[in-house]
């Protein structure tokens, strides 16, 4: 149910870039907290609530399909806002999709209530329509309320990468009899890979607090981010048996201590520090002709810390290298008019970029959205072979006492619900005719989202009131 206070800005319906123009589209709003968002192998959008929820979107409509309710057994007490991190977390695809048409998934489960939980990495089936056939890949790995980490990556040589947390335990970084802390390299059947850097472990680096971000970048090395505490946010490159300092070494090795440390137990410092923190999260690579600007930059998702002033403003940021990619020559900002950004996504055939918002504070609350920027002058030489199942449009926006709602034939018959930009739900109704008008007189001026929901999916729309 959607309680929680949100203020969703208002924000440009075009970003001009210095030869390209973007164009804004809000694919998908009243979502509670998503946390991850991949494009689908079968190009369409798929994305995870901390809630226990799996979701996949048609990125020409829309079209949001519940495919996974997992709310019974993920560990979420408060379903969002309440000051916990758990929940359903990361997602990725098996690499031979179209034969093995499995999803992997990190999610937190335990006793409600308790401070006793934990983390596991599953598998699950998809048979065009659900996710089922759960197998549990991975299983008991400590989780908490804070530090899960749970970001993971199918590597090119068929590998699971994934990041935990130090479960707000801070020394579980050091320390190797515990898999917290740490990223781990695990087969896809959940073995240990014979060349993993520590005999008889699934641990590949360690001295991690908590990361959530891990993408390929130049020449093909695997860069991670991490969160760090008030200060010491960190990008770094991922290397087989490195140690990352966490938690003797905060950032770079620059105090008498600390470099003590780190020549004693040859700690790998992070390519990059943003002191005070900026609160970072999921990385990816933009390496598409569509936006010439972006392309061979990697995207960082940032989250704003716990506050929203300078420098810890919500944002994506967009990261040069230099020629080996060992050293970050400019950050550029966009996005900032957002709230916190948790996630993002490229589509491979159109190189439009897709993020997912995750409230106005921490720990982030619903309703959220998954927008989408695009440019529409680039002409890919292949397309998404998505079919638009279903669709509805809304003029005029803004509206002022009337909205017409426009909508193909199989909505026909289904539901519909306003909902406030404050999650409150102000009308409902059924949609009766392809073209229909909806009274607004009684509704304040302000920001909305209507939602129609049947069997196919759902579909929401943004609009305006204005007096």
């Amino acid at each position: 149910m959607l309680t929680m206070m949100v203020s969703i800005l208002s924000s440009q319906e075009t970003l001009q870039l210095e030869n390209t123009t973007l164009t804004k589209k809000e694919l998908v709003t009243g979502v509670q907290i998503p946390w991850e968002l991949k494009w689908g192998p079968d190009d369409h959008l798929w994305f995870t609530q901390r809630n226990g929820m799996i979701f996949r979107t048609d990125p020409n409509s829309g079209n949001t399909q519940e495919i996974l309710d997992y709310r019974n057994l993920v560990r979420n007490d408060d379903d969002g806002g309440g000051g916990s991190e758990y929940g359903m977390l990361g997602m990725c695809f098996h690499p031979d999709f179209e034969n093995t048409p499995k999803v992997f998934v990190v999610y937190n489960y335990g006793e409600s209530g308790t401070e006793s939980f934990f983390e596991r990495l599953v598998s699950f089936t998809w048979d065009g329509e659900k996710l089922e056939n759960e197998e549990i890949i991975l299983d008991d790995i400590a989780g908490f309320t804070y530090h899960n980490g749970s970001r993971i990556l199918i590597t090119k040589d068929e590998k699971i990468i994934m990041s935990t947390g130090d479960v707000n335990f801070p020394q579980n970084g050091q320390r190797m009899n515990t898999y917290s802390g740490k990223y781990l390299r695990i087969n896809l059947d959940g073995s240990i890979p014979e060349d993993n850097p520590f005999p008889d472990s699934h641990i590949y680096s360690f001295g991690h607090r908590n990361s959530q971000g891990i993408a390929y970048g130049p020449n093909d090395q695997l860069y991670i981010s991490e969160h760090g505490t008030s200060v010491s946010d960190e990008l770094n490159i991922l290397t087989a048996g490195g140690n990352y300092g966490w938690a003797n070494v905060l950032g770079y090795c620059d105090t008498n201590v600390e470099t003590n440390f780190c020549n004693a137990n040859n700690v790998i410092e992070p390519i990059v520090d943003w002191s005070p923190c900026i609160a970072v999260s999921d990385l990816e690579y933009y390496n598409h002709d569509a936006i010439p600007e972006w392309k061979g930059k990697m995207m960082m998702a940032v989250l704003g810390g716990l506050g929203f002033t300078t420098p810890k403003v919500p944002r994506i940021s967009f990261l040069s290298f230099n020629e080996d990619g060992t050293e970050v020559i400019e950050e550029e900002k966009f996005f900032e008019e957002f709230g916190r950004i948790r996630d993002m996504c490229v589509n491979p055939h159109t190189g439009a970029i897709y993020f997912a918002t995750n409230g106005p504070g921490y720990p982030g609350w619903g309703p959220n959205q998954i927008i989408e920027y695009s440019n529409l002058e680039y002409n890919p030489t292949s397309t998404t072979t998505t079919i638009v199942t279903q669709d509805i449009t809304l003029s005029p926006n803004p509206a002022n006492e009337f909205l017409q709602l426009h909508a193909t034939e199989n909505v026909l018959g289904s539901s519909y619900e306003i909902i406030s930009y404050r999650g409150n739900l102000v009308k409902t109704g059924l949609i009766s005719s392809i073209n229909m008008d909806i009274s607004l007189i009684d509704m304040p001026q302000g920001q909305y989202f209507i939602r129609c929901s049947n069997k196919i999916g759902q579909l929401t729309r943004t609009f305006t009131i204005v007096r």
